[in-house]
């Protein structure tokens, strides 16, 4: 879905019209049945899905997926529509909302072409370069140089495929280890157990930003891919994706996304007021100029 910002009034109102007009089904039809909406979040996905120092889960596509949520409540009426919080991880995130435990999950997913086999996307709000974390004393400073290397990646994301198709290109050779999330990948090369974690760039920054020693580490300028992140729900849903992508249009068109990426991007967050200083990088903000649900 392809929307230019010079229609995003009309288009918001058409998409409005047709589903106050239609009968509920899918998604909304069992929100509205169950009195409960169902959001998933991820526990270490800093800034985008993470908990803060009391265990609560907060970031940047969160608060997407809880204006996803106000939406909900007001088109079925309900504003003491219960909203439950479900953590997940790379692994589950999809079999979870498959099977009816999730509605939606808002972190860092990446929209890929596979991934839409088994679940629907929204408009996209974030654009990543898929890099790699290493300590700067390593002398790593291209993907080439881990020729030989431990290298770490976290279980269901795309890095894994992303490394092993480099790896046949240029006829290399890692030895790969793999973990159930970021924080522990980010800890294996803290600690020298392995040389690189590849990793989306902007949550690589997030993991870098928490370590005691995080001027010890740097984010290789290079990337294996470009990845657009967006909410990811049941597939075969239209009346469900009408309103998540409303909902996001409407964040766009009325600044508010924009100043919550400057919240969470660009100022000190919870839980040590660490500033990723992360500005909009220009598939960010190519994104916005031209809002999609494509995968890639």
């Amino acid at each position: 879905m392809k929307v230019s910002a010079l229609f995003l009034p009309l288009a918001l109102c058409c998409v409005a019209l047709s589903a106050g007009a239609e009968d509920l089904s899918g998604t909304l039809l069992k929100v509205k049945e169950s009195g409960t909406l169902t959001l998933g979040y991820r526990e270490s996905s800093v800034p985008f899905s993470y908990l803060d120092a009391e265990g609560k889960p907060v970031g940047y596509a969160f608060e997407v997926c809880r204006a996803v949520g106000e939406s909900v409540k007001k088109r079925l009426n309900m504003p003491d529509l219960k909203i439950r919080y479900q953590p997940v991880t790379s692994a589950n995130r999809i079999p979870l909302i498959q099977n009816g435990t999730v509605d939606i999950e808002c972190g860092s997913t990446t929209n890929s072409l596979v991934r839409q086999r088994q679940a629907a996307f929204g408009i996209s709000y974030f654009g990543i370069q898929v890099s790699a974390a290493v300590n700067k004393k390593s002398g790593i400073r291209s993907f080439k140089d881990l020729d030989g290397k431990n290298v770490t990646v976290t279980a269901g994301t795309t890095s894994v495929a992303l490394l092993k198709a480099f790896e046949k290109k240029e006829g290399i050779r890692t030895r790969l280890l793999m973990t159930k999330d970021f924080a522990e990948s980010m800890q294996l090369v803290a600690n020298g157990r392995a040389d690189a974690f590849i990793l989306d760039d902007v949550l690589l920054a997030g993991q870098i930003a928490n370590l005691s020693n995080p001027d010890d580490f740097m984010i290789l300028d290079a990337s294996l891919s470009k990845e657009p992140y967006g909410p990811m729900f049941r597939k075969d849903d239209p009346q469900f994706k009408a309103l998540v992508d409303e909902t996001i249009l409407e964040m766009m068109r009325s600044g508010r996304l924009a100043e919550l990426y400057k919240t969470w991007f660009e100022k000190p967050i919870p839980p040590k007021n660490v500033n990723l200083a992360f500005p909009m990088n220009q598939t960010t903000k190519d994104l916005f100029a031209h809002p999609n649900s494509d995968g890639i």
